[in-house]
């Protein structure tokens, strides 16, 4: 940072899956497509990622059973490409929001994504355009694979389009958002409504609940507010 040039924008990672996207109903009913439960909301947001996919208790022998084998799971990842490309929604203001951050002109605003779904990129390019987000003026719509640390990421796409750490913000609803924002210097928009719920952040990985938006309308007003764009009439 010391020998880097910054310009005079801004910069906000948004991530997809819980913080955009409604995921656990997306994953919900392509496992229901399949003869198997996901269990409910609350309890998902508390498993272990390990488990996320498998069900608590209840539904870990028939989920375990079902997703055995690699043709299973092929097929477990084309229904779940096909319900984000038609029917998966983003939650509630999320669209205008984006929207919003896009027109704002000193703003770069892009997308990161862990999804699973064949081609992700393509996926998420469907569905937000579905909701009329102009994907083609973001700054970018990267796919970070599941082995690797978001942390790099977040600090290549800061590098890569010069911006101070102080002028750039990360949207995410895990603790290693949260984690990842703290080590590359950016300050960290948190949601408790994605996969990881209020109590698991807070208490369990002690993310500061100050940063933490519990609804999608909290974020939107947290983020507008921050960036001290003028509150919509």
């Amino acid at each position: 940072m010391a020998n880097m040039t910054c310009t005079s924008k801004r910069l906000m990672i948004l991530d997809a899956d819980g913080t955009t996207i409604d995921a656990y109903s997306a994953i919900e009913t392509t496992f229901l497509q399949h003869g198997m439960t996901l269990g409910d909301e609350d309890r998902f947001q508390k498993r272990h990622r390990l488990f996320k996919y498998l069900g608590g208790l209840r539904e870990f022998p028939t989920n375990l059973k079902k997703q055995l084998g690699k043709q299973s799971r092929k097929e477990l990842i084309a229904t779940l490409t096909e319900v984000y490309r038609s029917e998966a929604r983003l939650y509630p203001g999320i669209a205008a929001l984006i929207n919003r951050l896009i027109d704002t002109p000193d703003l770069v605003v892009g997308i990161v994504t862990r999804n699973i779904t064949n081609a992700p990129e393509d996926s998420l390019r469907v569905l937000f355009e579905r909701h009329g987000v102009d994907v083609e003026r973001l700054g970018f719509l990267t796919h970070i694979p599941l082995r690797q640390e978001k942390t790099a990421t977040f600090r290549a796409l800061r590098e890569q389009h010069a911006v101070n750490p102080a002028r750039s913000y990360i949207c995410g609803d895990e603790h290693k958002d949260y984690f990842a924002a703290v080590r590359t210097g950016m300050h960290p928009f948190m949601v408790s409504y994605g996969f990881e719920d209020h109590q698991r952040l807070t208490v369990k990985f002690e993310v500061p609940d100050e940063v933490i938006s519990r609804t999608p309308d909290a974020l939107c007003r947290r983020v507008v507010n921050g960036l001290g764009l003028a509150v919509p009439e």
